[in-house]
């Protein structure tokens, strides 16, 4: 059916696939918690405000959980990495995303101005924290995460939490939170109508530039001041799975070379600014569903970004070159990986068709006068 290298190139893109539909989803839902306490003026705008995600947010993390469990699959070696090496970042991720729940949930159960500001303040902080670690996060998979493997291949991590925090990366981090900012923005302007689309529309007008000129930063940093590691020599795409089976030089060709090696890869971080630019323009004006696709197309064109320029690395270790992983040599067994395969190709066009139809049942505009008829069942 497939072979070893076939299996892990469909793996590569299903993750790819997970995590963009997790950008995507929980992006917008990240982004009006981040906007809800300043263009929610009022208890009900923020009512109104909180049920524009309140029907799908539960849905759209379950990505998260789904991304989680694909990478301990199916790469156990980079999830033994980043969930050992990045443990006080994960919790403090985990932690953030505690709000959400609680902030939903008990928000309304207490008809007390200071208990709902603090709630709304919470869920202030689960969808701005989660975001900018993110990016940091992404930031240092370009830039490289310090750890090392042994002869028995155990992950030593060689740095700390505040090693993360780099210029470099607490751009990534900042750039991440306005995309998901912009993103949901873009989405409370499409499901809101009167003051709170208005100050929508404010926020995108904002928004757009920096957000595209930040993402510009980050590019161009790349580019032009990081050294991106080339492999030298390794087993092969087929070779059971062994990190130090390959030598790696920290500094290669560069990132452009990468580029230019597979021009149509140029498409990716075109379709990012492009994307985000056209949302921009369009979000603006009188557009509503266009504007949003765009930020879409923007948000997978960054993600396509970033997965295009780390291939076929899936770690970079920048204390050890030879200990970094990739897509050839951090797999599961060949086995493990066409079981899994066959389970996704069966269950992930139905959780797909459910959330389409999900969507579909709650869509419209969220409206003052519908919150404040169904005071029991919305937040």
């Amino acid at each position: 059916m497939f072979d070893y290298e076939t299996i892990r190139v469909i793996w590569w893109v299903f993750i790819g696939v997970v995590g963009i539909a997790f950008a995507l989803t929980e992006g917008f839902d990240f982004g009006v918690s981040t906007l809800l306490p300043f263009i929610g003026k009022t208890d009900v705008e923020r009512r109104v405000i909180i049920n524009t995600v309140g029907a799908t947010w539960e849905g759209n993390q379950v990505w998260l959980v789904l991304l989680g469990g694909a990478i301990f699959a199916i790469w156990p070696a980079v999830y033994a990495t980043l969930f050992s090496g990045l443990y006080v970042a994960m919790l403090l991720v985990l932690f953030a995303l505690f709000f959400r729940p609680a902030g939903f949930d008990y928000r309304s159960k207490l008809d007390n101005p200071g208990w709902r500001n603090a709630w709304d303040w919470a869920l202030f902080l689960g969808g701005t924290l989660p975001p900018v670690l993110i990016g940091v996060l992404v930031g240092n998979l370009i830039l490289g995460l310090p750890f090392h493997l042994d002869q028995d291949l155990r992950t030593f991590y060689d740095g700390s939490f505040w090693a993360l925090l780099s210029p470099f990366a607490l751009l990534c981090g900042v750039t991440g939170l306005l995309l998901t900012t912009f993103h949901g923005a873009l989405f409370l302007k499409w499901r809101s109508e009167d003051v709170i689309h208005d100050r929508a529309v404010l926020a995108v007008e904002f928004l757009g530039p920096v957000l595209v000129a930040a993402l510009s930063a980050v590019m161009l940093w790349v580019f032009v001041g990081i050294d991106r590691p080339e492999i030298t020599q390794m087993a092969g795409t087929e070779a059971p799975s062994n990190p130090m089976h390959k030598t790696v030089i920290g500094d290669g060709a560069g990132w452009i070379a990468h580029f230019m090696q597979y021009p149509w890869m140029w498409l990716a971080p075109m379709a990012g600014l492009g994307g985000f630019a056209m949302a921009w323009w369009m979000g603006k004006g009188e557009s509503r569903m266009g504007a949003f696709l765009f930020s879409c197309v923007g948000v997978t064109g960054t993600a396509l970004s970033v997965g295009f320029a780390l291939f076929p690395f899936l770690l970079i270790s920048s204390t050890d070159p030879n200990s970094s992983l990739t897509l050839w040599d951090a797999s599961s067994s060949y086995s493990t990986m066409v079981l899994a395969f066959w389970i996704t190709v069966i269950f992930l066009p139905i959780v797909l068709l459910y959330t389409r139809f999900v969507y579909r049942i709650i869509w419209g505009s969220v409206t003052e006068a519908a919150v404040l008829k169904d005071s029991h069942t919305l937040y």
